[in-house]
């Protein structure tokens, strides 16, 4: 049950964890199989051609509850299915509730009590050579393990504009996390970090802001927070989403429209945010201070709440946890 219960620190979050992955349980061709015993040729269709899909689904230890609480378990496995029929992997899968059930058994058969990060991926897997997606055979599996901060969610981050556009939806469709598309994310995320920044934010082909490389961004300008419509080339960012619902239960009014890459310049405040960034202030964009430089009040404030909410303190947001361990 989600009780109410001081807030552990956000500092929390960014343990780095780490565990011999030959330890690991993983779910591979209808059964629980040791992750050292998950192979496939290096003639798969997925890897040689990127043709898959996957979600990125945390979860979160909470040590005053002793229990581990997979956070919006049901929104990803739904936007997976939706990612695989845009690839024409949709037949066969699991329902929504079959699929949470199967990674709700993962994380408790490889017992972890620490976050973890849970993936569950469809993919081609007919041995073939050539360039299509229909008529070739699909599976899918699912793997985790123990994840700590992907970026830093406390001190903030410096980010500039990538010379890497995002993929237009008539190219690669953003909206589904498709493992060729995660190129693009590398390229910029590359960039940025090789000219010592800590993270890309990326621009649509018509020049407005769409995302970070691998999250979503908001901006607050006059204590409104202002984020790219899913038109501008972004993933529907389930954390996205969230914060959303936060801003809204807190009374901070939301937009949703088109940014401009200078209207970063004079944002009072910008973060990012997703299943691995978490919420992540940035405190300076291509040699711009963001605001004060610091992370902002309002960043801080949905921040706290997010991290409330997805280890299980927070009883208005227990529908956005499924708990691993029975009670």
């Amino acid at each position: 049950m989600v009780t109410e219960q001081q807030s552990p620190s956000i500092e929390s979050t960014s343990t780095k964890i780490a565990r011999d992955p030959s330890t690991l349980t993983c779910y591979f061709r209808g059964s629980f199989v040791p992750l050292a015993d998950a192979n496939v040729s290096i003639m798969t269709h997925a890897f040689l051609y990127g043709t898959a899909v996957f979600e990125g689904i945390r979860a979160y230890w909470n040590p005053e509850h002793e229990q581990l609480y997979v956070l919006k378990a049901r929104e990803h496995i739904a936007r997976i299915r939706n990612s695989a029929k845009v690839l024409f992997m949709d037949e066969g899968l699991p329902s929504v509730d079959e699929w949470v059930g199967l990674c709700v058994e993962l994380a408790r058969r490889n017992g972890f009590r620490e976050d973890t990060y849970i993936r569950p991926s469809v993919y081609m897997s007919t041995e073939a050579i050539g360039v299509r997606l229909h008529a070739l055979a699909h599976e899918f599996y699912i793997v985790a393990t123990p994840f700590g901060a992907y970026i830093d969610t406390d001190a903030g981050i410096r980010c500039m504009t990538s010379s890497w556009r995002r993929t237009a939806d008539v190219a690669i469709p953003a909206r589904g996390k498709i493992v060729g598309a995660y190129v693009n994310s590398a390229l910029a995320k590359t960039e940025a970090m090789l000219d010592g920044y800590d993270e890309a934010i990326v621009l649509s082909w018509d020049g407005h802001v769409s995302e970070g490389s691998a999250e979503n961004l908001f901006m607050v300008r006059d204590d409104v927070l202002v984020t790219p419509a899913v038109s501008d080339e972004i993933l529907e960012g389930i954390t996205r989403a969230g914060i959303i619902q936060i801003a809204g239960d807190l009374g901070i009014p939301v937009v949703e429209r088109a940014i401009d890459r200078t209207e970063l310049y004079v944002a009072d405040e910008i973060f990012l945010c997703g299943t691995g960034a978490q919420v992540s202030p940035v405190i300076e964009v291509d040699h711009r201070k963001v605001g004060s430089g610091r992370p902002g009040p309002i960043s801080l404030r949905l921040q706290q709440r997010y991290f409330d909410a997805v280890r299980g303190i927070l009883p208005e947001y227990a529908s956005w946890v499924t708990p691993v361990y029975p009670r």
